[in-house]
C-alpha cells in the first residue's frame, strides 16, 4: 500500500507543477487565460488528492478536517479553472485567486500537522 500512496503523491506533485507552472507562464506572457496545463493540473490535483485521502496507511491517518479543507480548496480551483477555460482572457483577480488558492492548498498540506 505504501507504494501506491507514493505513486499517488508523485502524480499529485506533477498536477501541482502543471497548475502552478501553467499559471506562471500565462502571467508572465501578459495574457491571462486558462491554458491546458492549468486545466490538466487542476484535474490531476483533484483526482490524485481524492485518492490520497483514502485510508492507505496503517494507523497514521491524516486529520479529517485537513482533508475536507484541502478538498474544498481543490474543488474551488477546479471550478475556477474549468468554467473559465474557454474565455479569451480571464479577469486578473480571478487568475490571481487561482494562483493564491493553489499556494494556500500546498501550504495546508505542508504546515497542517
Amino acid at each position: 500500500m505504501e507504494a501506491l500512496r507514493l505513486i499517488l503523491l508523485y502524480i499529485h506533485l506533477i498536477g501541482f507543477a502543471l497548475l502552478l507552472g501553467g499559471a506562471i507562464v500565462q502571467y508572465i506572457s501578459g495574457k491571462l487565460r486558462i491554458n491546458a496545463a492549468m486545466l490538466w493540473g487542476a484535474v490531476i490535483q483533484l483526482l490524485s488528492g481524492t485518492g490520497l485521502a483514502a485510508p492507505l496507511r496503517d494507523g497514521d491517518e491524516p486529520d479529517p478536517a485537513k482533508l475536507v479543507v484541502k478538498f474544498l480548496i481543490s474543488l474551488a480551483i477546479f471550478v475556477m479553472v474549468f468554467f473559465s477555460r474557454k474565455r479569451d482572457e480571464v479577469n486578473r483577480g480571478h487568475f490571481l485567486a487561482i494562483i493564491g488558492l493553489t499556494l494556500v492548498n500546498a501550504a495546508v498540506a505542508v504546515f497542517w500537522r
